[in-house]
């Protein structure tokens, strides 16, 4: 039976034009084990589906949502008065086991309401977290929490680290994958009264494997496939691994201009930092999945394009596959 993806048609900045786009792009090149749900109204959504070629749009369903949440609208208002969204819509047929995972690129604070108000926590989940990626040079490592839950304790990282666990196994193929706290300091001990009574927490935990304290510098080493910390902290590094990809391009090509490099040397040194950059670049991950909640949603980039809505389906469908979120409630539970 094919995995049935709820997608909100109208998430992102240019939608439904680019959504549509990448729904083409997921179902083209994921075999025929895939059914798209569109959310969204149908006198806009339609008339793109019925110019793309008929393999790809016999695996597409409209589901009318004339109702649209916008970027600036509040998330928990929004998602209790406009029922007819194309987010609200699409959660409810999570909810109603109609949909096996729900995507979205829009209003990120409604798609994380939804996704409480609608799906409504997994037994013995108290803060559904969303992981951010940071690339290593081993590839890749997940933080959480980047910015749900700003204030935590020591049991709610513990959380973390179980959940992160299951998603790094589960959809990363990664097989006992090693947990860290960030801290001011590798030793047993070291920062504050959360980091400290977390570290012990975390030491007692079962099911994870825990590898210690680590420090802002050995992330990007792989220090850890699961790194946890409160959701201050994680945005703090998530924004600044954010700019390293966008300013460290800038100011090596000052650096090549001050030293007069040949244009021949320059497309040479162009040419592996282009390489490296599209390590950090979102629209290759797939989106954030938010972890916690009773059903599998990942929410993509405001600005995403096809390419980058098209990995947002694909990765929901490897959480699908992967039992993510039964995996997560049977850890905790």
């Amino acid at each position: 039976m094919p995995t049935r993806i709820a997608v909100d048609a109208m998430g992102g900045d240019n939608a439904p034009g680019v959504v549509v786009e990448g729904a083409a792009m997921a179902l083209a090149s994921g075999g025929n084990d895939i059914h798209v749900l569109l959310t969204g109204p149908e006198d806009r959504i339609n008339p793109l589906v019925a110019v793309l070629d008929e393999s790809v749009r016999s695996r597409i369903s409209v589901v009318h949502a004339p109702d649209v949440i916008g970027m600036d609208d509040s998330p928990a208002t929004a998602i209790k008065t406009k029922q007819h969204s194309s987010i609200h819509v699409g959660m409810g047929l999570c909810k109603a086991r109609k949909a096996d995972a729900f995507v979205s690129a829009g209003n990120t604070g409604a798609v994380m309401a939804g996704g409480l108000f609608i799906l409504g926590r997994l037994p013995g989940v108290s803060r559904p977290s969303v992981i951010g990626y940071f690339p290593t040079l081993q590839g890749t490592c997940v933080l959480l929490d980047v910015g749900t839950n700003v204030d935590c304790k020591p049991e709610h990282l513990v959380q973390f680290a179980q959940m992160g666990s299951v998603y790094v196994k589960q959809a990363m193929g990664v097989e006992n994958p090693t947990v860290a706290l960030m801290n001011v300091g590798e030793e047993p001990g070291k920062g504050d009264d959360l980091a400290k009574a977390s570290y012990d927490a975390l030491k007692e935990a079962s099911g994870i494997n825990f590898v210690g304290n680590i420090e802002g510098r050995d992330l990007m080493r792989h220090a850890a496939d699961v790194v946890v910390c409160d959701g201050f902290v994680g945005n703090v590094l998530l924004k600044y691994g954010e700019s390293v990809a966008a300013i460290l391009p800038m100011m090596i090509g000052a650096e090549m201009q001050r030293l007069s490099m040949p244009p021949e040397e320059q497309a040479i040194v162009g040419k592996a930092l282009k390489g490296v950059k599209a390590r950090f670049d979102y629209k290759e991950f797939g989106g954030a999945p938010l972890l916690g909640v009773d059903g599998n949603v990942l929410i993509g980039h405001g600005s995403s394009n096809g390419y980058a809505i098209k990995n947002l389906i694909l990765a929901a469908d490897t959480m699908i596959k992967g039992h993510v979120s039964a995996t997560i409630a049977e850890a905790i539970g």
